[in-house]
């Protein structure tokens, strides 16, 4: 098996819709390390407000000014995607009052899976930190264009109130 590259690093998640949370933890690693993928993880068992090709249209609108950033889809454990990208670290963003016991029990369960895959856990900054999409998805249908622009990037607030706009017709 060919080594695992230290300068990639995976960061996987549903991100359904993307927030300025998920944003602002692929900005600060982007910086980190020479090449970031975004894994979008497919859940056949979970609703989703947009299909994975939406989802990785709006992150790429959102996070078009990373160039060293590139967007795939995955379904199975993020631990077995993050080695397939030939990756070392995974990158976790957790929120810190509500994630942080799960997301230990599934790092120390990935470190028996993939000893070689570290887990490197990011926190948003400031007012970002508890901005979920869940969160997202019971504010949107009272929120307008302004309130979601608090906790969304521009082309995620367009989709989110199209979306609804459609549902509700």
């Amino acid at each position: 098996m060919e080594a695992l590259n230290p300068r990639i690093a995976v960061y996987p998640g549903s991100f359904d819709p993307i927030t300025l949370g998920h944003l602002n933890v692929m900005e600060r690693a982007s910086r980190l390390f020479d090449r970031l993928v975004v894994g979008i993880g497919i859940n056949i068992e979970k609703r989703a407000m947009f299909d994975p090709d939406e989802r990785r249209r709006l992150i790429a609108q959102s996070a078009a000014h990373l160039d060293n950033m590139e967007i795939r889809t995955f379904t199975g454990l993020a631990v077995e995607f993050v080695r397939d990208c030939g990756a070392k670290v995974m990158i976790r963003g957790v929120r810190p009052i509500t994630d942080i016991p799960a997301e230990l029990t599934m790092m120390m369960a990935n470190r028996r899976l993939a000893p070689d895959v570290e887990t490197l856990f990011m926190i948003a900054d400031g007012e970002l930190a508890h901005v979920s999409s869940s969160l997202i998805k019971q504010i949107a249908p009272l929120a307008g264009e302004d309130e979601l622009a608090r906790f969304l990037p521009r082309p995620a607030v367009r989709a989110v109130l199209k979306r609804l706009r459609s549902s509700r017709q």
